[in-house]
């Protein structure tokens, strides 16, 4: 007998001891109370009836429900039938860098992650033809030889990282010759993706392309991370974060070698060099690539066909978690008290269809939510899918279907901020539909904003959010018109700012003229002033009091010599 997912079998050191613990606990939480109420020689009595030993029976039934449904989750399989299979497609060996250099964070989650994801995906556009696996650092290694069985080389991939070739650095010549020797004579085309950053620490990678491009191997060489490098970090078993160093104690940065990179790949005659940017590269490096080469078929071979064998287990556990729920706790009697047991057990079915009822409209909450879109009715469809945040607040599909619902709703705040979540997602291809998404929403506020400097930074934002979705995916022509149209937005919009302070600055000099020309009245008049007062005390000089309201004057108007009118 194997398991499909033989990892599922752990949950078997966890759930069935913690149930049992658990039920241990409540079964002392539950006497220490009663016996806090009812005095110990009075629970005989009021128990009358209940066995423990039935109380055990239900216990194991609820434990071997449980440790039958963790085994149907893993999949057992037992038995198979040989299967001949004919193809007719290219032998392709992918090798990945498993080096430290590609612990650098620079395309997210890290360059292993991106480089492993973009693996499986290129499996799940291969589907006619033959992979292997090859694993390379400062030596390399055929980790999956070629093979048609998608299960056997995604388990392959999952399995690399960083310490699966102790030997340090990056050895794309040894990957090119490891990779040769997964060929047979004869055989299909052959085809080699490298995905690296190739940062080599030995010589002879463009000779060893070279040789491979003249015995028929097509070479192409995916970069992953960014020509500005970033620094490579690394966890301790304590989970602290550090910095790798090299022997001098200095910090290592590693950076994207697209030059060597293209320089491999054109030893080939059809191979080339494409950075890994974007959802659409692995599509690009199929159709471009691989899909044009000549296909071979390959000769019949006999594949092991596992025969499922799940339902036995599941059938099993869903007959002691049913009989666990229809056993009595109480010994049977007889007249009434049997009547009153079958009125019970019937309790207890319906019961245990209300349970059922409550699962599935768990279970229908999405689809609900989903008809409502569909039917237009958007505010009850938000509501919903809010509904089901509150259980599954870190799911990102849920709150960009909620980000949805608001936008036809007109709520394009709450639009964006649920966007702002989903954008989050691992997945990128959600990733890119979250920032268009979240574009547009930001796009909305601002064209309804009254305030010109707030519109202004809410349509820079939507011009962030459009430039960011091109990134993931640069052929985005939805996201490429509705960058260009808010950019124009913009400039109409700093446009109109100019015009306007254009239109002010003439009011503006004509209040300084007009103010520098009162300033010029009010000083003649009080020289006016201060002339007669002079003349006066010139005649008079018994009007000396005169020179105090010449100096008050003075000093009220800030005049120490009176100007020339």
């Amino acid at each position: 007998m194997t398991f499909a997912h033989p990892v599922v079998l752990w949950l078997l050191l966890v759930f069935p001891p913690g149930l049992a613990a658990f039920f241990w606990w409540s079964w002392r939480t539950r006497r220490r109370l009663l016996t806090q109420f009812i005095q110990a020689r009075l629970l005989p009595g009021l128990t009358v009836g209940i066995s423990n030993r039935r109380l055990a029976v239900r216990l194991v039934c609820l434990l071997l429900g449980v440790i039958l449904a963790i085994v149907a989750l893993a999949r057992p399989q037992w038995g198979f039938d040989w299967q001949e299979v004919k193809q007719r497609g290219v032998d392709i060996v992918v090798a990945i860098d498993t080096s430290k250099s590609m612990l650098a964070e620079d395309i997210a989650p890290n360059r292993l992650e991106r480089a492993k994801f973009a693996a499986r995906e290129l499996m799940q556009r291969a589907r006619a033809d033959r992979l292997g696996l090859v694993a390379f650092a400062g030596g390399a290694f055929l980790q999956c030889p070629l093979t048609i069985d998608d299960a056997a080389f995604e388990q392959s991939v999952a399995a690399l990282d960083v310490n699966v070739i102790p030997q340090g650095g990056t050895a794309l010549a040894e990957a090119i010759e490891v990779a040769q020797t997964a060929f047979k004579e004869g055989e299909n085309f052959k085809v080699l993706v490298m995905f690296t950053d190739g940062e080599d620490q030995d010589s002879g990678a463009v000779e060893a392309a070279q040789k491979a491009g003249a015995e028929g191997l097509q070479i192409f060489t995916i970069g992953i991370g960014s020509t500005d490098g970033d620094l490579l970090r690394i966890k301790d078993g304590k989970g602290r974060t550090d910095f790798i160093r090299d022997e001098q104690g200095n910090v290592v940065k590693s950076r994207l070698d697209e030059k060597l990179l293209r320089q491999i790949a054109s030893q080939t005659s059809a191979g080339f060099y494409l950075p890994l940017i974007g959802a659409k590269a692995i599509d690009t490096l199929y159709e471009k690539g691989i899909a044009p080469l000549p296909k071979t078929e390959s000769k019949e071979a006999l594949v092991r066909h596992y025969h499922e064998r799940f339902q036995w287990p599941l059938g099993l556990s869903i007959i002691f978690l049913i009989a666990e729920m229809l056993f009595p706790e109480r010994k049977r009697e007889s007249g009434r008290a049997r009547s009153g047991s079958k009125s019970a057990g019937l309790s207890q079915v319906a019961a245990v269809v209300l349970v059922l009822a409550s699962i599935g409209n768990a279970a229908g909450s999405p689809g609900r939510a989903l008809r409502e879109y569909q039917a237009g009715k958007y505010d009850q469809a938000l509501k919903d899918y809010e509904e089901l945040l509150k259980h599954h607040a870190d799911d990102p599909r849920l709150h960009f279907n909620a980000g949805a619902a608001a936008y036809r709703n007109r709520q394009f705040d709450q639009a964006a901020k649920h966007f702002d979540a989903s954008a989050a997602s691992p997945d990128l291809k959600l990733q890119g539909l979250s920032y268009y998404n979240r574009g547009n929403a930001l796009y909305r506020l601002g064209d309804a904003e009254k305030d010109q400097a707030r519109k202004m930074e809410t349509w820079k934002r939507a011009v962030q959010d459009y430039e960011y979705t091109l990134k993931l995916a640069p052929e985005d022509a939805d996201a490429k018109f509705n960058l260009e149209f808010v950019k124009k937005k913009l400039e109409e919009l700093n446009q109109q700012k100019q015009d306007q302070q254009e239109k002010i600055k003439p009011s503006e000099a004509a209040k300084k003229a007009k103010a520098e020309a009162d300033e010029a009245v009010r000083r003649r008049e009080y020289k006016q002033a201060l002339d007669i007062m002079q003349k006066q005390l010139d005649q008079d000089p018994t009007t000396a009091y005169y020179n105090d309201y010449i100096e008050r004057l003075k000093q009220i108007n800030g005049i120490t010599e009176a100007p020339h009118p």
